[in-house]
């Protein structure tokens, strides 16, 4: 059994910021996944962040792409409001948990 290579993945790849539009309207909508959202994005950041000239805590590229093929089979696939949505629930409801 081989492990996969990932290749370096380009900004054309990446979601574009106005995709994630609807999920973040979904999550704003449902104050209660403020805080999981907040700790998700600073988590999936990629590292020094702010250094760059965007000044937006966005994954990593190749991160984004593994994140994207494992989950949805595609690369540069932005998940729908539903499944963001559920995610938060289950991330926010593991760490009440493991608590």
């Amino acid at each position: 059994m081989t492990m996969a290579t990932l290749h370096p993945v380009d900004a054309a790849s990446s979601p574009r910021l106005h995709e994630w539009f609807r999920p973040v309207v979904a999550v704003a909508a449902r104050p209660r996944l403020w805080p999981t959202a907040a700790t998700l994005v600073l988590r999936l950041a990629r590292p020094g962040w702010w250094r760059d000239g965007r000044r937006l805590p966005l994954p990593d590229p190749g991160y984004w792409h593994f994140r994207s093929v494992t989950a949805f089979g595609a690369d540069g696939v932005v998940p729908n409001r539903a499944e963001v949505v559920a995610y938060l629930e289950w991330c926010r409801a593991w760490r009440e948990v493991t608590r």
